[in-house]
This record gives structure tokens, C-alpha cells and sequence, in this order.
């Protein structure tokens, strides 16, 4: 059993200040999932259930109560408006929404802000595809045909160590500038093929040596600072899985403090975290649920039979025998949770905490 629920697709919210705008977000509104439709009063009709009124004069305020509350706006109307309403309201393009301006008249669908990581690319060609609109993309790569550094990390679920470098390398990458590359996964060379000047090393001590300008380095190991080049980009593959047994009543902190302890030992990056496994018994344990609530990660349970299929290393556990009926915890249930992957630390523990780290197989396709 997966307690870890798939992401949702990206909550839209459509907000039109016109008559044609209500028409076109309409038409929107029945071709776009998750999707929501706010329309001023002047132009929507009570006796639409579909559609959302908000009066004319609090198009500000509807703006700052949904703004972390979904992932998308399509905006219907000019972008001298859109640009002030949203000015106060940003951080950065980590968590920043997509943002996409439709012209009253539909000639123009507008990727306006968070064009990559938050999908207003997309979202733009999404609406001209409905419209019949025209798709305006700014972003440089895409202007230029080339792939980007943080649509790769985005495609491939990988997180971003730096959003500074991302700029950099992709500048780099535009000049037809040398980017050296250490990917093991292989998904970079996949994803790029063969466009832009990068040069793909086995280790990151190869990669350093080269004369290239910039470094793209794709780990879930923690690099210290001073072996790191200027001008790297790190992203972090989420494919370390905790496999975790712990008596009753084990408080979250406990857990947490002893993974926290291992992980640094073994130099890994909690970034890097995909998932936590345990035994089903364990699917009430208050403990261990409040520490998966708060790094994050869903809780996947195994059966004591499913466990007990699993080969691993270290001899039964009779403690573990006499409590549930399996044979072990930690080790069996990383194993199953990485699909077969690889154990980087074999069970260790506390008096009351059993921990394994087993590495997730990169399986997953890109495209580009």
C-alpha cells in the first residue's frame, strides 16, 4: 500500500474583466482540466454554475486570495494590467505560478512568467491550441531552439540545488559555450541530444579537469564546496529511499535525528529523498507518520509476506519475527520501494529505530 498520492494536475484559475474575455474563458473553461473560471460581474450571469462572479473593483483582491492557492492564471485582458496587479506578489521562479495574458480579442495567448518550472510555456500553447490564438514565448532557449537546464531538472522530477545557476548555464549554453556534464542516469545526454556544446564525463574529477566553462553535476551525493567549480549547476535525482522500522511509540524527532545522522555519514542529500518504506503493521505508527508529513515524503507499506520474498543481506530478525512475522523491515522494504535498487547503507539502528537507504533505479523517460 502507497499512502503517497499523485500529484495533482495544476489548478487554473481563468479571470476575465470583459464580455469577449468571458467568451473566450468559456470556451477555455471546457477544454482545460482543474480549471476555474472568474468573470466580472458585469459580464456573468448569476445562473451560471460554471462560472464565478467578482465585482469590478475587487479584481485585486480576488488576484492576492487565489495567487497560493493555484498553480495557474490565464489573465483575459491587457498585460500593462497583469504586470501591476502581480508585481507585489512575486518571489522567484521556484515557487512563483505560471502566468499566461490572452488578449481581449484572442489574437495572442502570452507566456508572461514562470515559463519552465511553473508551466506558463505550455499553458500558453495549451490556450492558443484552444483559441486558435497565436502562442508568444519569450524565454530564451525556446526562442533560440534549445533545450533548457531547468525544463530538464523539471521533466525528470529532479530538484534544483541553486535557481542562480540555472540562469548561468543557460546563458552558457546559448553563447555555444563548453558544458561540461557528469550524469550517470543518462537522461541529460537523452533529453539534449546533442544540441548545445556539452561534453559528458564519468566522474566529477574528469569533468573539473576539462577547459570547459560551465558544470552540470547530477547527484544525490553532497559535493563539498571546495571541490565544486564556479559556474556548476547541481540537480538532485529524487531516488534515495529510507527504508524504516521503528518500535511503538518512537517519537518523529527520534526518527528523524537518526536519518538525519546517516544521511550526513554517508554524504547524501536529503533533496535527493524519493519515499520512505515500512512494514504494514507500521501504517498507524503516530511517529513515523509525523515525520513523513514533515520532510515530505509518502509512506509506502509492505506486507510481512511481501517482505519476507525479498532477499537481503543481514540475517532475520527475531525481534522482528516475533513482532509481525517477518524477517526483517528496514532492508526488505527499501528494496521493494526502489524497485531492486541498489542498498547504500545496510540496516543499521538504535534501540528503537532500524534504518536502510536503498537507490532508486533511474527509469524514467524525457523528452525534449
Amino acid at each position: 500500500m502507497d499512502t503517497g498520492a499523485k500529484p495533482p494536475e495544476m489548478k487554473i484559475a481563468i479571470i476575465a474583466i470583459t464580455g469577449n474575455g468571458a467568451a473566450i474563458g468559456k470556451k477555455l473553461l471546457d477544454s482545460l482540466d482543474c480549471a476555474e473560471l472568474h468573470v466580472s460581474a458585469r459580464y456573468g450571469s448569476e445562473n451560471d454554475p460554471f462560472v464565478r462572479l467578482f465585482e469590478p473593483t475587487a479584481l485585486k483582491e480576488l488576484l492576492y486570495s487565489l495567487w497560493n492557492k493555484v498553480g495557474g492564471f490565464v489573465f483575459i485582458m491587457s498585460t500593462g494590467i497583469v504586470v501591476r496587479l502581480i508585481a507585489p506578489l512575486l518571489k522567484s521562479k521556484a515557487v512563483d505560478p505560471a502566468v499566461t495574458v490572452i488578449d481581449d480579442q484572442g489574437n495572442f495567448a502570452i507566456s508572461l512568467l514562470s515559463g519552465h518550472l511553473g508551466g506558463a510555456n505550455e499553458l500558453a500553447e495549451r490556450c492558443a491550441l484552444i483559441t486558435g490564438a497565436r502562442a508568444v514565448i519569450t524565454t530564451a532557449t525556446d526562442a533560440a531552439g534549445l533545450p533548457s537546464f531547468d525544463m530538464l531538472a523539471k521533466e525528470s522530477g529532479w530538484g534544483i540545488s541553486d535557481f542562480s545557476k540555472v540562469k548561468i548555464l543557460n546563458s552558457l549554453l546559448l553563447d555555444d559555450l563548453e558544458i561540461a556534464v557528469v550524469d550517470n542516469s543518462g537522461l541529460t545526454r537523452k533529453y539534449f541530444q546533442g544540441r548545445g556544446r556539452l561534453s559528458f564525463h564519468d566522474t566529477f574529477k574528469q569533468a573539473t579537469e576539462s577547459m570547459a566553462e560551465g558544470f552540470l553535476f547530477v547527484t544525490n551525493r553532497h559535493l563539498p564546496s571546495e571541490s565544486v567549480p564556479q559556474n556548476t549547476l547541481i540537480l538532485r535525482p529524487r531516488n534515495l529511499v529510507l527504508g524504516i522500522g521503528c518500535n511503538r511509540g518512537t517519537p518523529a524527532e527520534e526518527i528523524e535525528e537518526f536519518v538525519a545522522l546517516q544521511m550526513h555519514q554517508l554524504h547524501l542529500c536529503p533533496e535527493s529523498l524519493h519515499s520512505i518504506a515500512t512494514a504494514e503493521a507500521k501504517h498507524d505508527e503516530a511517529g513515523l507518520i509525523a515525520y513523513a508529513k514533515k520532510v515530505g515524503l509518502p509512506l509506502k507499506f509492505y506486507s510481512s509476506a511481501q517482505l519476507n520474498q525479498v532477499v537481503f543481506p543481514t540475517p532475520p530478525s527475531q525481534h522482528a519475527l516475533d513482532a509481525i512475522g517477518a524477517a526483517g523491515v528496514a532492508e526488505p522494504a527499501a528494496i521493494l520501494a526502489s524497485e531492486g535498487g541498489s542498498l547504500l547503507l545496510k540496516k543499521v539502528k538504535t534501540a528503537n529505530v532500524t534504518l536502510a537507504v536503498a537507490q532508486l533505479e533511474q527509469r524514467q523517460e524525457v523528452q525534449s
